[in-house]
């Protein structure tokens, strides 16, 4: 009898250690599969992540679909305002965040999975109207329309722009492109695809109704990324930036970003 209970007991540690060496390459008990579907958190910016007809696409939502296709995870894709998104990302362990400027401030607090999408950053304008922007530090005398909490906005900030003062922050992306036609905000920091897009979806030509006045190279050398927070396993990352880097080999990433561009 104490023999058979030594035996049961010795097979039930073997598998402790397997069930634990698995979840170690899962990345611990909130990495991906461990407690079902991944947590993936996103927001609406055309055309990079949006939803249309009830479901989140966009060229870096296709990108992340490859990339948890070749690894053979499930995922589950949320869209919510980005201050709360990079918040949940920021300090849950496990949970994916996209599309994701990167910046030495964010490097503090994330664990960066690698490049899904290009983007080049411009203070946008009204055409015909004069602007004496030649620097960032010119730009301090205008009123700029930033999204709470995203990557503009931290940067502007980081610059000595302040909230409320010269910077006027919104919560959805689109209501700075209305602003800025209406003369309500005399500039308005976003990407070039992003910006193009919300112009076309409200019916507009983005040649004749957005002047480039300022290229930010700060925030146009790199692209969006796919990350983690600091509390996420390292197993977890490097296992995904092995997915991101097969879809690049095979062809798929190349493919999908021809596809939006």
């Amino acid at each position: 009898m104490a023999l058979s209970l030594h035996l049961d007991l010795t097979g039930f540690r073997r598998r402790r250690i397997v069930c634990a060496m698995a979840l170690l390459w899962l990345g611990g008990p909130t990495g991906a599969m461990a407690d079902g579907p991944m947590r993936i958190l996103t927001e609406e910016f055309p055309p990079y992540n949006y939803t249309a007809q009830g479901k989140i696409t966009g060229m870096a939502t296709e990108v992340v679909e490859a990339v948890l296709k070749e690894l053979g995870v499930e995922g589950q894709i949320q869209s919510m305002p980005w201050a709360r998104a990079y918040e949940t990302a920021r300090n849950t362990p496990g949970v994916l965040i996209y599309s994701i400027g990167r910046t030495p401030e964010r490097d503090k607090y994330f664990k960066w999975v690698g490049v899904i999408a290009p983007t080049v950053y411009y203070l946008y304008g009204q055409p015909g109207r004069a602007y004496r922007v030649d620097s960032l530090e010119a730009a301090k005398t205008y009123q700029i329309g930033t999204v709470n909490e995203d990557v503009g906005e931290q940067f502007l900030v980081g610059q000595g722009f302040v909230k409320g003062h010269n910077l006027q922050s919104s919560v959805k992306y689109e209501h700075n492109y209305e602003k800025l036609k209406a003369g309500r905000i005399d500039l308005w920091i976003m990407s070039e695809l992003t910006a193009n897009h919300l112009a076309r979806q409200a019916g507009d030509d983005p040649a004749r109704t957005l002047a480039k006045v300022y290229r930010i190279p700060e925030l146009s050398s790199d692209g969006y990324y796919m990350a983690f927070g600091m509390h996420t396993p390292d197993a977890t990352v490097t296992r995904f930036r092995t997915g991101l880097e097969a879809i690049k080999r095979n062809g798929t990433l190349d493919r999908l970003q021809r596809k939006w561009l």
